[in-house]
């Protein structure tokens, strides 16, 4: 969930923010999100709205700057079971929670919980790359408060406040002391076929929200790791995507235990933290294994050609530190490390690689084909930008390499694919024309030269 401030609840909400105050909404159209959009939607003078499906849920989700305080927007987020969620927020951060909606979350509370209808979910925080999503896990023992739950004799409806949108004041603390009382007012107002008051979602109650289950700053950057302060850094500047606290206690920053194992967690799973286990001293902050290697390869190559060859040493001298003696050495270096690229790049081992790539993307070309016409001609072979670059660059860098690559994959592409080697090599050409680096005709030379004769037939 984005780090966003809501400010309000909408007097039509179904599911109150607990202790923040309730607004107005009559004058938004808040029961159809159509209608929610076209309040800003290209209304000019800063206004905007938007309205969308739930990919990956039910209902709809809208949102639109407030045609009274353009610097405040209303977002909605309604479901046809479980009613909709109404909040005030900056008009800034009206787009940022309308994509945090996206999808099956239905309403957010504690600092990133969210319900889906069903069930109670932690803060999503752990990217799962394979299924390009992030992972979900419910929250253990996890319990719905109700607004039913909540009104009782303590709470009077006469004592509470449905405040005016031009009231509002963004700066300032918006937290409402004897919030019940404004629960009950907006009870109250509740029109009839309004969603029953125990289905109307408040908060959540777990083990793991207890007071005394939840971790302060220096308790949550051991979690993870770290030192405190460098936690506090990470709050004053925004940085390392901190989850929001599950609340604020005394001007403390509170989390939960299993939010802050999830956020350390990713931190493991993160670029830097994957980098931290392929580098030399295991920190991070060096090269990767592969380079510190290559990086000693050639700080030994490089010694022993600067300073143990005595014809080389004397231009250390100062009468030969000269811009062209600089160059000549230079030059020197940078010839035994382009003459080094197979200790760099296992050559061939990538074009095996590649060759696989080109022949796979080639079968999809050929099920394709023969699904619609039976009969694979030129121009039906295509390759992927990233297959075909890469086979561009192993032709630019190893020529006897890519010689035997493009042969090997006209050949299998005939025996297994049983695609003509014209076609092949025709398919070929144009992937390294459209997508290489080489010059067309280049190319179409290195072909004619590498591919044998029957590839030149048809």
């Amino acid at each position: 969930m984005s780090y966003l401030r809501v400010l309000a609840n909408g007097s039509s909400t179904d599911h109150p923010v607990p202790d923040l105050p309730f607004v107005d909404d009559t004058h938004i159209p808040t029961a159809d999100g159509k209608a929610v959009e076209a309040v800003g939607r290209n209304r000019g003078n800063g206004m905007w709205g938007r309205f969308d499906r739930s990919r990956g849920g039910e209902g709809w989700l809208a949102f639109t700057t407030d045609p009274l305080r353009q610097d405040l927007a209303w977002c909605v987020r309604a479901h046809p079971e479980h009613g909709r969620s109404v909040l005030l927020v900056r008009d800034g951060d009206g787009a940022a929670l309308h994509t945090d909606w996206t999808g099956r979350p239905l309403l957010f509370r504690s600092g990133g919980y969210f319900w889906d209808g069903t069930t109670w979910f932690r803060p999503l925080q752990v990217w799962d790359g394979a299924s390009e999503s992030f992972a979900e896990r419910p929250v253990k023992a996890a319990r719905t408060v109700s607004a039913a739950d909540l009104l009782d004799d303590s709470t009077d409806a006469e004592q509470g406040r449905i405040r005016k949108i031009a009231t509002i004041d963004v700066e300032a603390a918006l937290t409402v002391q004897g919030w019940g009382h404004d629960l009950a007012r907006w009870a109250a107002a509740r029109g009839d076929g309004a969603l029953p008051l125990h289905q109307c979602v408040v908060k959540l109650s777990a083990p793991e929200l207890a007071g005394d289950q939840l971790l302060g700053v220096a308790e949550t950057a051991q979690t993870a790791g770290i030192a405190a302060s460098t936690l506090r850094a990470y709050l004053a500047r925004g940085q390392s995507e901190v989850p929001p606290p599950q609340t604020v206690l005394g001007g403390r920053s509170m989390w939960a235990r299993p939010v802050a194992a999830d956020w350390a967690e990713q931190r493991r799973r993160s670029d830097e933290g994957v980098h931290s286990v392929l580098t030399s001293d295991g920190t991070g902050h060096a090269l990767s294994v592969g380079a510190q290697r290559i990086q000693e390869r050639f700080h030994a190559s490089f010694t022993a050609q600067l300073w143990d060859n005595p014809d080389q040493r004397k231009r250390w001298a100062l009468r030969h530190r000269t811009k062209d003696e600089v160059e000549r050495t230079a030059q020197e270096l940078a010839w035994s490390v382009a003459v080094s690229l197979d200790e760099i790049v296992p050559m061939h081992h990538l074009a095996a690689a590649v060759r696989s790539a080109v022949l796979a993307e080639f079968r999809s070309d050929v099920e394709r084909v023969r699904t619609r016409s039976g009969s694979v001609e030129k121009g039906d072979l295509n390759l992927d930008l990233a297959i075909a670059k890469m086979l561009d660059w192993v032709i630019r860098h190893d020529s006897a390499v890519a010689r035997r690559l493009v042969q090997e994959i006209v050949g299998r592409a005939h025996r297994e694919l049983e695609i003509e080697p014209p076609v092949t090599a025709y398919g070929l050409e144009q992937a390294l024309a459209l997508d290489g680096e080489l010059d067309s005709a280049v190319v179409r030379e290195f072909l004619e030269r590498a591919l044998p004769p029957a590839t030149q037939a048809g």
